[in-house]
């Protein structure tokens, strides 16, 4: 039976709420890619109206001012796809509610209502048999929700990590390449558009635990909540630690890793910043980009690279999916619904088996490895390599010369490796715990 053509079927009526970098770049798409949108969903696609804050404030050209309207609630129960772009918990999770109570299908790129209460939005969309896709929501234009929750599906995923925050990559790159500190790597990240004037969310990992998250349910068949990530930001990491860890053959970087647990039967979801080495695929990903790893069954190791924010990449995200659900609308059927069935328990983050660089100054005094070397033994922690730099004079007369100490240990359990760092900071030849970073 032929498809139908976009003659034939009425135009379905679309609603974008939210008109910031990635709302006026999905309205330009709309409005100008309309015939070919059109081919492609079998139907036109009408843009009844794009809900903001301020309907007086300075737009784009593109975006046609008798289109504006405050009043969101209106505008979402006249249309059949509503693409939701505010972010934020509410007014989004309220809108969208009203949306699929009305029979509408979502389009959002909202990760943080989706890692906060996804559960509620998945079931109220199942309940009323209407689409909720969010690509967008991870990694901005990187196809990965999709392969995960659909081309996966047959499939047992292990782990899935990677950078998933183009802010903070940017930042730790930038320390890397020119010795940048963090205040100004960050400021220079805000002046080029990549961090908001508070960029809490982004240097303090929110961001990327809200994609993990989603990321660790769609993988595990199992509901995560950004509550339940081990977070840890990049405010912690200085122009040093990214010094050093270029000396031992790493580059620092913020992962975001969801995996199974050792038995099988639980799942371990964190962010926080590692030691990535040198020749790692991660390694090599500049700037604002993200890369996300998935390792599988049977189908191995696959990874995803590319643009992970901005207007014009995270656009391509969202108009996939409203094609996507927009195709449903005219053809019948509908996409997948949230796959939990697994229910697996959320590990102690203690749980999680990881290698770990220790740098600590010590006095240089005969026996002071011996000494914390002992300490890691009595913790179960074995260690791999030590490196030790010349000592330098101290600066009261008298005292010890001081040597830092870089240790890197063998896989353990985080919970023997905090126990580890707390015994080692209690001797009284180390002078302090410089930082301690997971190696990937």
């Amino acid at each position: 039976m032929p498809h139908p053509s976009s003659s034939a079927h009425p135009p379905l009526r679309v609603a974008v709420l939210g008109c910031g970098v990635v709302g006026t770049e999905v309205v330009r798409r709309l409005v100008t890619e309309a015939d070919e949108l059109a081919a492609r969903v079998g139907a036109p696609l009408e843009l009844v109206g794009v809900a903001v804050r301020d309907v007086d404030a300075e737009r784009d050209p593109v975006v046609d001012r008798a289109l504006l309207t405050g009043d969101a609630d209106a505008l979402v129960d006249k249309a059949d796809v509503v693409v939701e772009l505010i972010g934020g918990t509410e007014p989004a999770r309220t809108l969208l509610l009203r949306a699929i109570e009305h029979g509408a299908s979502v389009v959002t790129a909202n990760k943080a209502l989706l890692a906060q209460d996804g559960p509620t939005l998945y079931a109220a969309a199942d309940a009323a048999g209407v689409d909720l896709y969010f690509e967008a929501a991870v990694a901005g234009a990187i196809p990965i929700v999709r392969p995960v929750r659909e081309s996966l599906a047959g499939d047992t995923v292990r782990r899935v990590l990677g950078i998933v925050n183009g802010t903070t990559n940017y930042v730790l790159d930038r320390m890397a390449t020119d010795g940048l500190d963090l205040d100004a790597a960050v400021a220079e990240a805000q002046a080029l558009g990549y961090a908001e004037a508070d960029p809490t969310a982004d240097v303090e990992g929110y961001d990327a635990a809200a994609k993990a998250a989603i990321l660790a349910s769609l993988a595990f068949h199992t509901r995560v909540s950004i509550d339940d990530v081990d977070r840890t930001g990049i405010t912690g990491v200085t122009a040093d630690d990214v010094a050093w860890a270029a000396r031992t053959g790493h580059v620092v970087k913020l992962l975001a890793i969801a995996e199974r647990g050792a038995d099988g039967d639980g799942v371990l979801v964190r962010v926080h910043p590692a030691l990535v080495p040198s020749e790692h695929p991660l390694a090599g990903v500049r700037g604002a980009f993200n890369a996300v790893f998935v390792e599988a069954e049977a189908a191995g190791e696959l990874m995803f690279y590319g643009r992970g924010a901005g207007g014009a990449p995270t656009s391509s995200a969202v108009l996939g999916d409203l094609v996507q659900v927009a195709r449903h609308r005219v053809l019948g059927g509908k996409g997948p619904v949230e796959s939990s069935h697994a229910d697996l328990r959320v590990l102690d983050p203690g749980d999680a088996r990881t290698r770990c660089q220790l740098r600590l100054e010590v006095a240089d005094r005969p026996g002071v490895l011996a000494r914390v070397a002992t300490e890691l033994a009595a913790q179960d922690v074995s260690i791999e390599a030590v490196r030790q730099t010349p000592p330098t004079d101290p600066a009261t007369p008298g005292a010890d010369r001081v040597a830092t100490l870089v240790i890197t240990t063998h896989t353990a359990t985080e919970r023997a490796l905090r126990a580890t760092v707390e015994a080692v900071t209690g001797l009284d030849v180390v002078h302090r715990v410089v930082s301690v970073l997971p190696v990937l």
